[in-house]
């Protein structure tokens, strides 16, 4: 049996099944978007790490070593947004060729700086080695929530509303502008900068769990055709999503048409969004919804809901049930 036929989430499956007994009471381990550690009386610490690779998950000679270093750490930073969480510090660790330029890599700090101070995150350490060809990037980033205040994708109860925080899909079109080497129009940059510079929901993902009616959360890394069914595999259900209710920009409305781009798709399946996809009771949604539109200026976004079952996704259009069968993003299967 090769990894392909198996793919990143049957590997992880599998490691997860072989240490499962190493697991100590309390402690939450492979399986969620952080490890989740009991540390005091009143705290819990959370604990994540992310590995980008060039040329797998970005194009050296497309995207600005400012805008690399930034998107290192944002993609880790929202591991600890997705479980309402704060992050504290992070550690970086970097295989570099010897033949790049300081510069470059003086550059690549600036923009990892630039997001550590947004939100004040302290860099603590790492490690550096040499690589022979590409440039090999770890980021681990340490958090913290009240004691059993994390929201786990485990959470998920039948009738929740399923709701995203954010629209989807610029960040898959900004990647189709550059791998189709499109002109850099405004409404092109706007897409390309939304894919090379993500902004963690962490006010957000605090925010939201603040409300015990607020119940299982992730982000969208994979897309959410891919990340729901997380939710529905740790919660023992099922769902129901309306194609026609997922947030969409404006940019990508116009856009999309011109390169025959699949909205549907890039929308659902094409990952890299960085908002936030949770569930919440439906008597207090119309609440929770009109304090989120007061902090944050926009809607907590209804694309369906929760329902018994195991593991299923109902998808609709137009009010009638259709065949969907795009998948988000899976190494090695992809």
């Amino acid at each position: 049996m090769k990894l392909r036929e198996i793919g990143e989430f049957g590997f992880i499956d599998r490691v997860s099944e072989q240490v499962k007994d190493l697991l100590l009471p309390g402690y939450l381990g492979i399986g969620d978007d952080c490890a989740v550690i009991p540390f005091t009386g009143k705290e819990d610490y959370m604990v994540t790490t992310d590995l980008l690779i060039e040329d797998i998950h970005f194009l050296k000679n497309r995207i600005t070593p400012e805008e690399l270093g930034y998107k290192s750490l944002a993609v880790s930073l929202s591991d600890i947004a997705a479980k309402g969480g704060t992050p504290v510090a992070s550690f970086l660790s970097i295989g570099i060729p010897a033949e790049t330029e300081v510069g470059y890599l003086d550059s690549f700090i600036k923009g990892y700086y630039e997001l550590s101070r947004k939100y004040r995150v302290q860099l603590l350490g790492g490690d550096t080695t040499e690589s022979k060809e590409y440039i090999v990037i770890n980021v681990g980033v340490i958090g913290k929530c009240g004691k059993g205040e994390a929201r786990l994708r485990s959470m998920a109860m039948a009738g929740d509303i399923i709701c995203v925080t954010g629209c989807l899909g610029d960040s898959a079109a900004g990647l189709q502008v550059l791998l189709q080497n499109l002109p850099r129009t405004h409404d092109h940059l706007r897409l390309i900068r939304i894919h090379h510079m993500p902004d963690p929901h962490i006010k957000e993902g605090l925010w939201l769990a603040g409300y015990p009616e607020v119940h299982a959360m992730m982000d969208v890394s994979d897309g959410i055709s891919s990340d729901l069914p997380h939710i529905l595999k740790s919660s023992g259900k099922s769902a129901v999503v309306n194609l026609d209710k997922i947030p969409v920009s404006a940019t990508l409305k116009k856009v999309a048409p011109r390169h025959g781009w699949d909205i549907d798709k890039l929308a659902t399946s094409g990952g890299e969004d960085y908002v936030l996809l949770c569930t919440v009771s439906p008597d207090s949604f119309e609440r929770i919804n009109a304090g989120f539109n007061t902090a944050f200026g926009r809607d907590l976004y209804n694309i369906g809901g929760i329902t018994p079952g195991k593991n299923r996704i109902k998808w609709l259009k137009n009010g009638k049930e259709v065949l969907h069968t795009q998948h988000g993003f899976d190494h090695f299967s992809a």
